[in-house]
């Protein structure tokens, strides 16, 4: 490619000096016949040298397009199946899921459908319920200590004596909820509904109790009193 090349400039050189040499033959020519001759002589010269431009524009070698690579990102596709400690399972459904002893501490839970599930003696320490549906749920001896369940649906759920100490309950629905000896101790019920909810022997120290709903149906921000009844 590179001699083809060089033989073309040269070409093209030794057409430049015959240009020169045929302009002054043409002005003799033009003194003797006039300006005819020059013309068809000139455009002569013009098409040759047009034509050397265009082949030596064709020799050379055009641009190779750059390859772009492009990368995906693959989304983590969560196994609703697995079992065991801190697993994700984030937005699965389990409503009625048989989960009774299952180890789950640590488990990502949030927004999971676990509606009338049955989580009886389950360990849950930790878990992150946030979101999470929880209606009518069997928590009876469950481990919930530290748990997340902020936001969570648990109206009507079975909880008695379950682990509750220092889990985050705000803005949690326990409306109608059986909490009958569960363990309470340092757990947040800012802005918990409580509405109907059992709290009969139910462990409340050290409560943090901001716009609670109580089971009478009263919001305070002091200990609710245990019973709808007041």
């Amino acid at each position: 490619m590179r001699s083809s090349r060089f033989s073309i400039e040269n070409y093209f050189h030794t057409q430049q000096i015959n240009f020169h040499v045929q302009c002054k033959s043409l002005n003799l020519t033009a003194d003797k016949d006039g300006g005819e001759s020059m013309r068809k002589q000139g455009s002569l010269l013009v098409f040759l040298l047009a034509a050397c431009v265009g082949l030596f524009a064709a020799c050379v070698p055009a641009a190779v397009p750059t390859a772009t690579t492009t990368t995906t990102t693959a989304i983590p596709v969560v196994d609703c199946a697995a079992r065991g400690p801190g697993v994700d399972l984030h937005g699965c459904n389990l409503a009625g899921a048989r989960l009774d002893f299952a180890i789950l501490s640590g488990a990502n839970l949030t927004d999971a459908n676990l509606r009338n599930a049955y989580l009886m003696s389950a360990n849950l320490l930790g878990a992150n319920f946030t979101g999470a549906d929880l209606g009518d749920a069997f928590l009876t001896g469950a481990t919930l200590r530290g748990a997340n369940l902020t936001g969570a649906d648990l109206s009507g759920a079975i909880l008695t004596s379950t682990d509750l100490r220092r889990a985050n309950l705000s803005g949690a629905n326990l409306g109608y909820a059986n909490l009958t000896n569960a363990n309470l101790t340092e757990a947040d019920l800012s802005g918990t509904d409580l509405t109907e909810a059992y709290l009969t022997d139910a462990n409340l120290d050290l409560i943090t109790w901001s716009n609670t709903t109580c089971p009478n149906g009263v919001v305070q921000s002091m200990e609710c009193p245990r019973t709808s009844a007041g």
